[in-house]
């Protein structure tokens, strides 16, 4: 048996979680009006145009796609498991970090760990010192109500 080893290479899925974290932080700022013109602004990014993966930038998309048409929903229940921040005080990056593994862990097969620990590194990455203790405690809070069955989810944490 003959295993390719990936060394520092980060996974498909990771690269794509990037990616997507990314266009989701640039939309925060301008929002794409549409759907086909937010799949514009998604192959436009700088980070997709220089991505080589075509699996990892179409695993974004999906992301991409699934957050901003998912949204309201999404902000909801940050919102309800975020203990007295309304989401206009929380910083965009913190923000687009949320939505997305808010998104993985309620309409994904990603098991929930994964999806926190996805969100601290991306929290390592692009937040600040605080962005990661912010982020776990509203994630777990949202694991917790996932693996209680609050969103019709079947997830163990």
């Amino acid at each position: 048996m003959n295993k390719k080893k990936k060394g520092n290479r980060p996974g498909i899925r990771r690269v794509g979680r990037t990616l997507a974290f990314q266009v989701l932080y640039g939309q925060s700022f301008v929002e794409a009006p549409d759907t086909k013109q937010l799949e514009q602004a998604i192959l436009e990014n700088p980070a997709v145009l220089d991505e080589e993966s075509a699996a990892a930038i179409d695993f974004a998309q999906q992301l991409v796609l699934g957050v901003v048409a998912d949204r309201n929903e999404i902000d909801k229940i940050i919102t309800n498991h975020s203990q007295h921040w309304k989401l206009e005080r929380i910083a965009k990056v913190e923000l687009s970090i949320l939505r997305l593994s808010v998104y993985e862990m309620t309409r994904t097969d990603i098991p929930l760990r994964a999806c926190i620990n996805e969100a601290i590194e991306l929290s390592k990455t692009f937040g600040d010192d605080n962005s990661r203790g912010f982020i776990n405690g509203i994630l777990d809070a949202v694991a917790k109500a996932v693996d209680g069955g609050e969103f019709g989810v079947e997830k163990k944490f």
